[in-house]
């Protein structure tokens, strides 16, 4: 018999047991309290914590707000400084094609000059020494653009180097026919002042009258009363 209680106890058959804490359960329940905000304030602090590395804190909030005030203006400024910028290109730009210009125009003139000066070289090898002419007729050209206007040239030189300023008068006239008859042409309002000191070019466009011929074609320099220099051509 004891054999058969002592076998029942070591097999699976033998009666279940149940272990209980010797604690009161009103300590159990402090214990657990004590668990739990424990717990809490762990998690509390990982939150505040989370917080500061993130950067949602209330002082980080306040300097990204500050950082984004500093952005924009200096998003404006930048934009600003842009716009001097292009403005100033824009002047700088339309000043270089004024001064492009204005060189041109100085290179022109200067380029003119010395045209004109080896004009006067040239004119000046072509007198001759010790002449007593004070003006000359050098050059007198006609040339017929219609039937009814005649272009014509004249190129008065002095005749002498350093000679005082000249001042007189060109007076230009045109010989012919009309309608068979012997014709006659002046410049308009009589002989043109003529004031230079080296040589001058004079040059003009007359208009013809109806079924005018130009034979001849003569011009006078005068100085005063005295017929200084004369030239005619033929057509």
């Amino acid at each position: 018999m004891k054999f058969r209680l002592f076998r029942r106890r070591l097999t699976i058959s033998s009666p279940r047991m149940s272990v209980r804490s010797s604690l009161p359960w009103p300590l159990r329940w402090i214990a657990g309290a004590l668990m739990l905000g424990f717990s809490g304030a762990i998690a509390l602090w990982a939150f505040e914590f989370g917080k500061g590395i993130t950067g949602t804190d209330t002082t980080s909030k306040e300097e990204l707000v500050m950082l984004r005030q500093e952005l924009a203006t200096l998003r404006a400024d930048r934009d600003k400084a842009q716009s001097i910028a292009n403005t100033s290109g824009s002047l700088l730009t339309a000043e270089k094609a004024a001064q492009d210009k204005m060189m041109s125009q100085i290179r022109q003139l200067e380029s003119d000059n010395r045209s004109l000066r080896d004009d006067l070289g040239f004119f000046e090898k072509l007198l001759p020494a010790g002449s007593a002419e004070v003006a000359t007729i050098r050059s007198l050209q006609a040339e017929k653009l219609s039937d009814t206007q005649l272009k014509w040239q004249v190129l008065v030189i002095q005749a002498v180097k350093d000679a005082p300023n000249f001042n007189g008068k060109l007076d230009l006239t045109l010989h012919g026919t009309q309608a068979g008859k012997p014709w006659t042409l002046t410049l308009p309002g009589g002989p043109q002042t003529l004031q230079f000191k080296q040589y001058r070019r004079v040059e003009g466009v007359l208009d013809l009258p109806p079924q005018a011929v130009v034979q001849t074609v003569t011009a006078k320099v005068i100085e005063g009363t005295a017929v200084r220099s004369t030239q005619t051509v033929k057509l």
